[in-house]
């Protein structure tokens, strides 16, 4: 099962792009699953579905062709089904605050259940082949990387926590139960716990293997949205995701001519060529500005035929490679990247402001640090087996 996560800030058309792409891939005969991961859901709108207003038909995959269906996560029928008793204690414990039963039941909705959720799902999919791609349409960048990060935060909770944690409630809840204010969790809670972990059992791996996982940054030629689409490359990487695609969308046409868009014809090539020198080798493809809504199956379909040829299959495997990672070996931050055509000679690298800048010949890769290691200074660098390693320290 392939796995396509569309990313960006909000706003910028990951919706529409995502669906676009799941229509084309149904059209190639793949069982296709577009999944919004949003909780502010628009999937059902983008499809200009005549459903209700918070679209309850698409809390459960619905069929919009023959190979094609979409699912927005309803997190109210998802603690129902994944996480009764966790949200059955939480609403108990708030209800003795003097809190309604509505109110109570609107705040058990912890932070990272839609997202786990979903990983479920996902984890559930490729356990019973049910689709042959799913395209998720991920959340606005910060809540996309509380996304990516729930495998590894809940590892190290079960390895660290939950066992001294269930051990001890376990000790201490008969006498504790009798002198304090409210209830301490039941075992069942720690077993619904339990019982999800294992739902997500080997879901981290499916996510960092870019056989099946690709991420496909999502952007708009403005500046401001440049910044945080590099800073949404970075935290992918240093999860482990590789993003095989930075698409641009909304390009003003050039038979767009009228004296009002100069500026903005001008702006928008500087930020694109600034795109292309940063992500290089990544490719960045180009959407242009439609001249009407993009709402409906036919508009969607125009889309899919402006952002892929007629041959083309989405879900094909372009990018194994990540273009850079992040380590730290021996108390030293190293930068490593791949770099099979350099020699030492054409090699050179300065850091500037956040970024690290590494020049090959005429060629210029700008790399976002992350903030662990932006205020650190390069103090060698060494090229062994097409990878550049660049180790940075403490300035002293």
């Amino acid at each position: 099962m392939r796995i396509l996560l569309f990313s960006g800030k909000g706003g910028v058309g990951k919706t529409s792009l995502a669906a676009a792409t799941g229509l084309k891939l149904a059209q190639l005969g793949y069982r296709t699953l577009v999944m919004s991961i949003d909780p502010a859901h628009s999937l059902g709108d983008s499809f200009d579905l005549d459903t209700d207003l918070f679209h309850s038909q698409t809390s459960d995959p619905l069929s919009i062709n023959d190979g094609l269906s979409i699912l927005e996560l309803n997190i109210q029928k998802e603690v129902k089904r994944h996480w009764q008793e966790i949200s059955s204690y939480v609403t108990s414990v708030l209800r003795t605050t003097g809190i309604s039963d509505v109110e109570a039941e609107e705040l058990a909705i912890l932070p990272g259940m839609e997202e786990l959720s979903a990983m479920m799902y996902i984890n559930q999919y490729r356990r019973e082949n049910r689709y042959d791609v799913v395209v998720l349409d991920a959340a606005p960048t910060a809540e996309s990387m509380r996304f990516i990060s729930m495998p590894t935060t809940l590892d190290w909770y079960m390895k660290h926590i939950f066992p001294f944690q269930r051990n001890l409630l376990k000790a201490v809840r008969p006498i504790a139960n009798r002198v304090a204010p409210f209830e301490l969790p039941p075992d069942s809670y720690f077993g619904n716990i339990r019982d999800l972990f294992e739902k997500l059992e080997g879901v981290g791996e499916i996510m960092e293997d870019p056989n099946t996982t690709s991420v496909r940054l999502i952007t708009n030629p403005e500046k401001m949205v440049l910044r945080e689409t590099q800073r949404a490359f970075v935290y992918f990487s240093l999860h482990g995701l590789t993003v095989d695609t930075v698409i641009v969308n909304r390009v003003l046409p050039s038979d767009v001519s009228d004296r009002w868009f100069s500026e903005w014809h001008s702006s928008q090539d500087s930020i694109i060529r600034e795109l292309e020198e940063y992500f290089a080798p990544v490719p960045v493809r180009r959407v242009p500005l439609f001249a009407h809504e993009v709402l409906g199956q036919q508009r969607l379909q125009d889309l899919a035929k402006v952002l892929y040829s007629e041959a083309e299959d989405p879900s094909a495997v372009t990018r194994t490679e990540k273009p850079y990672t992040f380590e730290k070996r021996n108390g030293a931050y190293e930068v490593r990247l791949l770099l099979p055509f350099a020699t030492k000679s054409e090699i050179g690298l300065f850091k500037k402001g956040d970024e690290l800048v590494v020049e090959v010949g005429t060629l210029r890769r700008h790399i976002g640090l992350p903030r662990s290691m932006a205020t650190l200074v390069p103090v060698r660098a060494r090229l062994e087996s097409r990878v550049l390693t660049v180790e940075l320290k403490e300035a002293q």
